[in-house]
This record gives structure tokens, C-alpha cells and sequence, in this order.
């Protein structure tokens, strides 16, 4: 029997594998996308309020992923990685991620973990870095993005955004939220990011 989450996993890969992109097309084709499902309690979090501008903001190829995410949002456990005492409440409240599969999602993955960030406007993630390869790509448009000793750049929706194994990274949204779409690899699936930055960075 199909269930939802059969439904999440295929409107993923859907969407992956129209990117035209050879670090995408490789990670993809290193998946190996029969996986078996985990049986996960719902759990909602503020941020998921911001699924609606993002399913408008959304480029045709990611719409119906995004959209599916709206319409089924409060049967999905979403996630955070930090507290009010990291970053305080306006970024908590704005601020989550769903883990599609991996070590702790929807389908069990120990190789490789995928899934989806939301970060509400306004909202400025701060240097970060981890040991996982991570491959970013934004399905809304308008937030900046760094990474190392570089400065903050606008990516569209649909740019694929890398990062290598242990390089600082962060994101500054503006007047619309950011819904993004990761795969980690090469690392702990499931490792606290060590924060190098601060909540104010970049702002003037």
C-alpha cells in the first residue's frame, strides 16, 4: 500500500532528477532510493507557517513537491538542531528542517541524508561548518548566501549551492522565507554543525 510518505519520497526524487546539474546527477544516481520506511510520530514546529509563501514562491519544477509539503505539513516530524539559548526565539521561531531519509527521517538511510530547511525572512543562519559534504538547493529565491572567506551572494531558485567538507557557511534571508533542499554525505548524517559565526552577522 502507498502511504504519504511513499508519496514524499517520489515527489523528492521527482524534482532531483530534473536538475541539470553533474554534482546533483551524481548524487542522485549514488542513492539508492528503495529504502524502507520508519515509523515517525508528527511533530510540527512554528516554522512550517512559511510552507505557504513557499509553495507561491516555488520555481514549476519544484512546485508540486512544495506544494505537497503545505498540504500534508502537520503529518511530518520536523526537526531542529538548536534552542532559544543558540540563537534566541525570533530564529527558533523561524527556523527547521525535515529529514526525507537519513540516519533519522522518513526512510532509513544510513549512507546518505536528505530533506528540506525552511528559514522564515528576516532571518540570518550564521557560520556553520560540519564534516558532511553538503549539497544545497534553494527552492525559493532572494536569500544570500556564503561560504568561506567569501561574502554574502543572492542565489535564485533552483542554483545549486556546495559546500565542502568543513567549510564555514551561512544564509541571510530578506523580506521572503528560504525553503531549501539538502543532501549530506561523506560524514555524521546526523552532526551538530559547530557555529563559527553569530546571529547578527552581516548586518549593518
Amino acid at each position: 500500500m502507498t502511504t504519504k510518505f511513499d508519496e514524499l519520497l517520489r515527489q523528492f526524487h521527482t524534482y532531483l532528477a530534473c536538475v541539470d546539474n553533474a554534482l546533483v546527477r551524481d548524487a542522485v544516481a549514488r542513492i539508492g532510493w528503495d529504502m524502507p520506511a520508519r515509523a515517525l510520530e508528527p511533530h510540527s514546529i512554528s516554522c512550517v507557517r512559511h510552507l505557504d509563501r513557499a509553495a507561491e514562491l516555488a520555481p514549476p519544477a519544484a512546485k508540486p513537491l512544495v506544494q505537497w509539503l503545505a498540504q500534508h505539513r502537520n503529518g511530518l516530524r520536523w526537526g531542529q538542531t538548536y534552542t532559544d539559548a543558540d540563537f534566541g526565539k525570533a530564529f527558533i521561531d523561524n527556523y527547521g528542517w525535515l529529514e526525507v531519509f537519513g540516519t533519522r527521517g522518513h526512510f532509513a538511510n544510513d549512507e546518505v541524508a536528505a530533506g528540506l530547511l525552511i528559514l522564515g525572512p528576516d532571518i540570518v543562519y550564521p557560520d556553520h561548518h560540519h564534516v558532511a559534504e553538503e549539497i544545497y538547493i534553494p527552492l525559493t529565491g532572494g536569500t544570500e548566501w556564503r561560504m568561506g572567506e567569501g561574502g554574502f551572494r543572492v542565489r535564485e531558485a533552483g542554483e545549486v549551492v556546495h559546500h565542502a567538507s568543513n567549510v564555514d557557511h551561512a544564509m541571510r534571508t530578506g523580506n521572503e522565507p528560504l525553503l531549501a533542499l539538502y543532501i549530506w554525505r561523506g560524514g555524521p548524517l546526523a552532526q551538530k554543525s559547530k557555529i563559527t559565526g553569530t546571529a547578527m552577522q552581516g548586518r549593518s
